[in-house]
């Protein structure tokens, strides 16, 4: 891929509601491409992320108090911003910006008024985190803005990168304010496209025939996917991660991507050799520990651990298609080894469950009114997870093979059962399972294969395609990856294969699944930034000439479609 040496950015900003700020696969995204980017640009990098941290500050943020004061002094004295400067606690340590946003609150209607008439973004009818993240979005544009004057940056090329439709109104609010700054917007899923999802509607077969503008408004999507549309079609660079993604582009914003950025991962932190089996052995030992306090009695050694996490996006994520499928192994007669199935989803708890936290500390092994979840859920009978585990008549008893335990809290090490991060608890894992029907790129099945963990996920994920075209050449889990055809129509056929693999993978030896471990480890090392990065220096170069071009002729606010 041949980069333009002539449209190297000097200067790059990029925003999101996740930076310092962990709440999903973005902060992944941008947390471990920092690295790459800083070996490239050095400290020309510079993120902008929220500041909402009250009580406690972020744990992710290293604050710098003398960074760049002069700068924040007179951002404060001439447009109100709360800037804190610093650095990003991952690999790189980037240069931070965490800006307050509650100043413009009172000047809401007024800036929804005013992007109407610039962009016809229609702001109407918004509602829930539109507001908050818009005004974060305006704040984030303001930032650069002041910077970029500041600092006399005219003469320089810099690229403000803007991420998924809460951050579509900085993208705006640059092109309107500061032309000469090339932009980019990439949207990580279109909101459309998975509200049509999760409300049970056929996505792929009939998405020739949607109309984006009319599904916002049946799916109560109006403010969203308008101003997610319009700064699509606005950005000099419009990126998304997959191919799959790309086509909801075309079909919903009338634009397709200019450069698909496929999400790499930095495996730097994951520890090697000894280190590595140590790690292992010490979660697994906890693994077990929980497993059979949770559910009152011991399990054989031998057991297999089956995991899935990511957002609790019931029909998305495919947890409902993972539950029928363990259902099914429940059943399989031949089934000799006990398969622990852990459903890890951030749910609505209360907390961690007092029983179970006093028969770990105490270390007593007895019977438990509820040996399905680990936390205490909120209103456990509205519960997709719950639910279905009941309607199937799980019980998780002795002398069923097949156990599932739902763990519906964030692991950030403090969830107080486990107490280890997600990445601590993934280590420890035989096997884990994907089966997505929306998943534009799909972190967990590529976290889990650089973990050396062999991975089930679908041709409906993004990171599933790159697999198939990569690495899953046979049939099975002996090159650490399968990629299981789906579409709208096969829901009971993916439960059913991923049945088969699951006790497939129980009969296999230690040898072998040492081999499936080092095919898994071996995919991931495609995958990964020093791979992927220079699909972000082509959306650079592309965003730097497209702006260059918008430059060369009359100024035009695009506000039809």
């Amino acid at each position: 891929m041949q980069i333009d040496v002539n449209h190297t950015p000097d200067y790059i900003f990029e925003t999101s509601w996740e930076v310092c700020n962990k709440v999903g696969g973005i902060y992944t995204v941008l947390s471990t491409r920092a690295n790459s980017l800083k070996k490239l640009y050095g400290d020309h990098v510079f993120y902008v992320g929220p500041d909402v941290w009250k009580e406690q500050d972020s744990p992710w943020f290293i604050e710098d108090t003398e960074l760049f004061i002069d700068w924040r002094d007179f951002a404060f004295r001439n447009q109100n911003l709360e800037i804190r400067a610093g650095r990003w606690d991952v690999p790189g340590k980037p240069i931070v910006f965490l800006v307050k946003f509650d100043f413009l609150f009172p000047m809401q209607n007024d800036i929804y008024a005013q992007m109407w008439e610039d962009f016809r973004v229609d702001s109407i009818d918004a509602y829930g985190d539109y507001h908050e993240s818009t005004m974060f979005a305006i704040a984030s544009g303001m930032v650069m803005e002041s910077f970029y004057h500041y600092h006399h940056l005219q003469a320089s090329k810099v690229i403000a990168h803007f991420n998924e439709w809460q951050l579509g109104a900085g993208a705006l609010y640059i092109k309107k304010n500061v032309p000469k700054i090339a932009t980019i917007f990439t949207t990580h899923a279109t909101s459309i496209g998975r509200s049509i999802a999760g409300n049970h509607l056929p996505l792929y077969d009939n998405l020739r025939y949607y109309n984006g503008d009319q599904m916002a408004h049946q799916l109560n999507m109006v403010s969203k996917h308008s101003i997610e549309k319009k700064a699509a079609q606005n950005v000099d660079c419009l990126t998304t991660v997959s191919g799959i993604t790309a086509q909801e582009c075309m079909q919903f914003f009338h634009r397709h991507p200019d450069v698909i950025t496929v999400n790499g991962f930095e495996k730097d932190f994951i520890p090697k050799g000894k280190a590595f089996d140590a790690a292992r052995k010490k979660t697994r030992k906890t693994l077990f520990n929980v497993t059979e306090k949770t559910l009152g009695y011991s399990i054989q050694r031998d057991a297999l651990f089956v995991g899935l996490s990511g957002r609790y996006e019931y029909k998305n994520k495919g947890i409902d298609v993972f539950i029928d499928a363990m259902n099914n192994l429940r059943n399989t007669p031949q089934m000799s080894r006990d398969v622990v199935a852990f459903i890890m989803v951030p749910g609505w708890i209360k907390g961690a469950r007092k029983d179970i936290q006093e028969k770990i500390s105490e270390n007593i092994l007895s019977e438990t009114d509820c040996p399905f979840v680990t936390h205490e859920l909120v209103e456990p009978q509205h519960d997709n997870v719950m639910n279905q585990i009941r309607h199937l008549e799980f019980c998780n008893s002795e002398n069923s093979r097949v156990k599932i335990i739902f763990v519906p809290s964030y692991l950030n090490g403090d969830d107080g059962i486990f107490n280890l991060s997600y990445y601590d608890l993934l280590i420890g894992f035989d096997v884990s399972v994907f089966p997505s029907y929306y998943e534009p790129w799909g972190y967990t099945p590529h976290e889990s294969v650089a973990f050396s963990i062999p991975t089930i996920t679908t041709s409906l994920a993004g990171f599933g395609v790159w697999a198939k075209k990569e690495g899953d050449t046979i049939d099975g889990l002996d090159d650490g990856i399968q990629v299981i055809h789906r579409n709208d129509e096969n829901y009971h056929e993916v439960a059913d294969e991923i049945t088969s693999l699951i006790y497939d993978f129980s009969l296999k030896s230690a040898k072998q699944v040492k081999m499936f471990r080092q095919s898994a480890a071996a995919l991931s090392d495609l995958a990964d930034w020093e791979h992927f990065i220079v699909h972000y220096q082509e959306a650079y170069s592309k965003a730097l000439e497209h702006s260059f071009i918008r430059l060369s002729k009359p100024y035009k606010l695009m506000v039809n479609d």
